[in-house]
């Protein structure tokens, strides 16, 4: 796996070109088509989705100045004609395999007591004794502020809440009394494990589409790239 320097106090995204390979062959695209690898091909990385999309055959792209002579070096036509390779499709976010997921570590963990609130202005306040986990994310990296209260993690495979308001680079989340999350475990908020599909939860809670919230969350964050 390659992977820029990750740190436990920052999230980051995780890019599959298996996924995104398997997504392509399940679509028709060839020389005719025109793909789309505007903002960083949404967030995916335009060399990662540039080249799948080379290989699956397609000739031309549209692409932000400053990457044409990138796509270029990749051997694509740069044109300013519309789009027509389905590019929400072969990159999982509307059917298909999810090919990017956001991860991050779990910082700190404390006791909430029922009735005692979280976060700025405490709209969430415990129903239960219990405990939350402090997360890295936040609206600075695409954990926009109307997911609080609204979605789930994966912790160790189980779906966890995100409370109260997300900060900038924060958000808290409640792990339930067993004391069974610790500092250091691997937080999912969506494309992998119990929340695959979590991404849809967003744009419902939301109102954006799917492809503007990952667009946000990978031009926002470290990228690895999976093997």
């Amino acid at each position: 796996m390659t992977s820029p320097r990750l740190r436990t106090a920052a999230p980051w995204t995780r890019v599959s070109p298996a996924a995104l390979v398997a997504n392509l062959e399940s679509a028709s695209v060839g020389a005719s088509d025109v793909g789309d690898l505007r903002r960083d091909a949404w967030g995916h990385g335009l060399l990662v989705v540039g080249r799948a999309l080379r290989h699956a055959g397609v000739g031309a792209v549209v692409v932000d100045a400053v990457d044409r002579a990138i796509a270029e070096d990749l051997g694509f036509v740069v044109t300013d004609a519309a789009p027509t390779v389905p590019m929400a499709r072969i990159l999982g976010l509307e059917g298909g395999a999810p090919v990017m997921s956001l991860r991050a570590r779990v910082l700190s963990t404390k006791p909430l007591r029922k009735g005692e609130g979280v976060s700025y202005g405490y709209i969430h306040r415990a129903a239960t004794d219990t405990r939350v986990a402090l997360v890295p994310g936040g609206y600075a990296q695409g954990v926009v502020r109307a997911l609080g209260n609204s979605v789930y993690v994966d912790i160790r495979g189980r779906r966890r809440r995100i409370v109260g308001r997300v900060a900038m680079d924060v958000c808290v989340v409640d792990v339930g009394s067993h004391g069974d999350v610790v500092p250091g475990d691997e937080v999912v908020f969506f494309g992998d494990g119990v929340v695959r599909d979590e991404l849809g939860q967003w744009a419902s809670a939301t109102g954006l589409r799917p492809a503007e919230l990952a667009a946000r969350v990978g031009l926002g964050t470290a990228r690895e790239v999976a093997e």
